[in-house]
């Protein structure tokens, strides 16, 4: 009789997959609200779309859905290498939501993809930790998900992230720049380092030319390399959601970016009107020391940086020039780092850097 073969033999194994789905179960109810109708373990996830005024504040006359996804890209690579697994799962909530929020919708529900070489339970509870913190710095629950053990495809301890998320904006609040126009003041909003993005130059340069390692004290930065590479993306969507859901009549924000790749000068173009340039004073803020850093032993050119990293500056408000300085207030109040950088003039649809 020829001897039979199981799905464990191939590499994969459904037990510990099920074990793994009962112990996150907890983890994951700590982002549920009120709107959400189902649980860890469908083969679906269910999220009320209408508002009962008793559950809930907002009554959406008009709503419109705004869905977009992202993954980490190579900041992977140095989470493996540090075998530290806690921080990326924050940074793939972060990419999607905080794009969503540039055109004022309002985060509702998440969804992940992690693909492993080998199903190791502490590894990925470690992922979804970072995840479902994400998920609470950004007041969306996370509803679903999928963890594929496939070791044809990754080594033992190789895995990848990628993420959904889906809000909601009433019609008449997008924000989508057709509103900007010259005299309008540029704010920024500071980053927590590197974010997720220019990690290949970033890496190449630390890693390749500087023979660092993950656990080396990265010189003047009183951390290692591993601290400083994965500090995780800063979330915006709390701060944002109150300045907008504060004015009901006159909206002062007219336009957002969030700075990914491509830089300031890559994603400012992208909600400015044809006839419209952003002057960017770089003067204004400070760059983060490992920009310095890079651009000094890369060596990088400075126009080179401004192309690939975020250089400090995680989120951009176009807004009324006469709101300006109270906006600064409020969202200094709610806890961010903000600065005035620049200005709207005529011109191309493009940014003018000083």
């Amino acid at each position: 009789m020829a001897k039979t073969l199981s799905y464990k033999q191939s590499g994969v194994n459904i037990d510990i997959a099920d074990d793994w789905t009962e112990t996150i179960k907890g983890m994951v109810k700590k982002t549920y609200g009120p709107r959400l109708l189902s649980g860890v373990g469908g083969f679906a996830g269910l999220f009320r779309l209408d508002y009962d005024e008793k559950l809930f504040k907002r009554n959406y006359k008009k709503p419109v859905l705004v869905a977009c996804t992202d993954g980490v890209g190579t900041k992977i690579i140095v989470a493996m290498q540090a075998n530290r697994l806690d921080t990326v799962g924050v940074d793939l909530v972060a990419m999607s939501v905080n794009d969503m929020i540039v055109c004022g919708a309002e985060p509702l529900f998440f969804l992940d993809y992690m693909a492993v070489g080998k199903l190791a339970p502490k590894s990925t509870v470690e992922l979804l930790k970072g995840i479902t913190e994400g998920c609470r710095q950004a007041d969306c629950s996370l509803i679903g998900g999928e963890t594929a053990e496939m070791p044809d495809l990754y080594d033992e301890k190789e895995f990848d992230l990628a993420g959904f998320a889906v809000g909601v904006v009433e019609l008449k609040k997008i924000i989508n720049g057709s509103q900007i126009e010259p005299g309008d003041t540029i704010l920024g909003l500071a980053s927590s380092g590197l974010h997720s993005n220019g990690y290949s130059l970033a890496r190449k340069i630390i890693f390749e030319k500087l023979k660092h390692k993950v656990d080396d004290e990265l010189p003047g930065f009183n951390c290692t390399v591993a601290d400083e590479m994965l500090r995780p993306t800063r979330i915006y969507v709390k701060s944002i959601m109150t300045v907008l859901n504060k004015y009901k009549v006159k909206q002062p924000i007219r336009g957002m970016a969030h700075i990914t790749g491509g830089g300031l000068v890559g994603n400012i173009p992208r909600v400015l009107p044809a006839n419209c340039t952003a002057v960017i004073n770089t003067d204004t803020w400070q760059a983060p020391k490992i920009f310095q850093y890079l651009e000094k032993k890369g060596p990088v050119k400075r126009s080179e940086m401004f192309r690939v990293f975020n250089m400090g500056i995680g989120m951009v408000l176009i807004v009324r020039s006469a709101f300006a300085n109270p906006l600064i207030k409020e969202l200094a109040d709610l806890g961010e780092t903000i600065y005035k950088i620049g200005r709207i003039k005529r011109g191309k649809q493009e940014v003018e850097l000083r």
